[in-house]
């Protein structure tokens, strides 16, 4: 456990943001399948945030929960080709996002990313820095409007702010709809498909039907109208002579070519992309803001601090904002810590393996959860706890790679994840130049895993001026 972990003194002991508590007993079958169902990051006991890798049987079957850094590495890296993703995952993902990056395996998976990690590379994310403070400046304006005090859903505007950010970057505004449309129905969509179904989890036949999928479904519909559309109109201009033709991600993905085959995308990879891009991509983004600003809320100095970053950096428009904003990349990072976006990541042994001497059984389910990992008691000093100077030079440097793992890690890390961070940094320093935010009196909020870790309910702040906080 490194310096910048050790523990803060008695008097300056920081703030233990909202959690479900650790199990003290196991779950019988049934009482797993109901606590799975209703909030999966409620099913976790005490012992998986103390021993490094646990075994035991469930409702799914045999499973190895694998916490340390060691086992993160072999299951991700050092063996990734003996796990793929898991059956319960894939019928929670695919009816939705179809065969995207998401949940595409083997070499479709890796034809798509060759051909996709280019418009993710450093250089390029940084030519979208303009379209990100223009977006997050828009988002200040209308916030402005609003009279001090002001009751604010905080989790629309994150959702409307990162979603206008990637149309606008990723697909040069060619999406037909309003962020209200888009993110009403993924929220329909992670609510309800992510609402894992006792029949998927005895692993019943797809014709079946599910509940949860049937409430999912005008969602599912509605993405695949939009799809159809946003193809549409772009190959009709692709196909215009002397057409002026955005060089984004919806062309790329519709001229795509596989470096090493030469082979394009087919029409059902590309829209199952552009949905993946557009849910997963603000979805998380969206969530790691809404709780940022929930913990500087409550953490009036960390709020000071920030803030006070924000209006010292000179010239933001020209600044490298990951390496000298680092106070407002730490409490990003603090939030994602404490709940990361994807908080579970679930992989199926092909064959036989060895994790640090325990046995993985072929056709056994593995269980990397970033949320366990990110406050292990092994890992981090006082794990529960908001403290964003963990992630401050020089005791960021002392982290473990493979004990912060947001985006995962391996050859399946998040494409997007610089994008995320320049995204994330520039709203957040942005807002926190203009406004201070508290949560009103009586007002609770806990992290519900519904596919994602979203705040439930909704998140609604009040507004304040900019030094209200200190």
């Amino acid at each position: 456990m490194s310096a910048g972990n050790s523990p803060a003194p008695a008097a300056a002991r920081p703030y233990r943001p909202p959690a479900p508590l650790p199990r003290t007993k196991p779950l019988s079958k049934l009482g797993f399948m109901v606590a799975l169902r209703e909030n999966p990051i409620s099913t976790w006991g005490i012992w998986n945030f103390e021993n490094p890798i646990t075994t035991g049987r469930t409702a799914l079957g045999p499973m190895t929960g694998v916490s340390s850094p060691e086992g993160i590495r072999h299951v991700m890296v050092d063996n990734v080709g003996n796990y793929v993703k898991d059956r319960l995952q894939l019928r929670v993902l695919k009816p939705g996002l179809g065969t995207g990056l998401l949940t595409a395996e083997g070499e479709s998976w890796k034809a798509a990313r060759r051909t996709l990690a280019p418009l993710f590379a450093p250089r390029t994310v940084e030519t979208f820095v303009g379209t990100m403070q223009a977006k997050a400046g828009a988002m200040v304006a209308r916030l402005q409007a609003q009279p001090l005090g002001a009751r604010v859903n905080i989790s629309d505007e994150m959702t409307r702010v990162t979603f206008e950010i990637l149309t606008d970057t990723l697909f040069s505004d060619a999406v037909d709809g309003t962020s209200q449309e888009f993110g009403e129905a993924f929220t329909r969509y992670f609510e309800n498909q992510g609402k894992i179904s006792p029949l998927d989890m005895l692993n019943a036949p797809d014709w079946i039907p599910r509940f949860n999928r049937y409430r999912a479904q005008p969602a599912i519909n509605f993405f695949e109208e939009k799809v159809r559309q946003i193809i549409a109109r772009r190959r009709a201009l692709l196909a215009t002579p002397g057409a002026a033709v955005p060089r984004d991600i919806l062309t790329l993905l519709l001229e795509a070519a596989d470096p090493e085959t030469g082979v394009g995308l087919s029409e059902a990879e590309v829209g199952a992309n552009i949905v993946t891009f557009l849910g997963a991509g603000h979805e998380t983004t969206a969530n790691a803001l809404s709780w940022t600003l929930f913990l500087l809320a409550k953490h009036p100095a960390a709020q000071s601090a920030v803030a006070r970053e924000a209006r010292e950096a000179e010239n933001l428009a020209l600044v490298d904002w990951l390496d000298n904003l680092p106070m407002t990349r730490a409490v990003i990072e603090e939030a994602m810590r404490l709940y990361p976006p994807a908080p579970t990541l679930s992989r199926m042994a092909l064959a036989e393996d060895e994790i640090q001497g325990v046995r993985v059984a072929a056709g056994s389910t593995v269980i990397i959860s970033p949320y366990v990992v990110h406050r292990h008691r092994s890992l981090w000093s006082e794990p529960d706890y908001f403290r964003p100077e963990r992630f401050l030079p020089p005791a960021r440097d002392q982290i473990d790679r493979y004990a912060f793992i947001p985006f995962g890690a391996g050859p399946r890390v998040c494409i997007g994840q610089r994008f995320a961070m320049h995204e994330a940094v520039i709203v957040l320093a942005t807002l926190m130049r203009h406004f201070g935010f508290a949560m009103p009196k009586g007002e609770s909020v806990m992290p519900l895993q519904r596919i994602t870790l979203r705040p439930s309910p909704r998140l609604e702040m009040l507004l304040q001026r900019a030094d209200a906080a200190g």
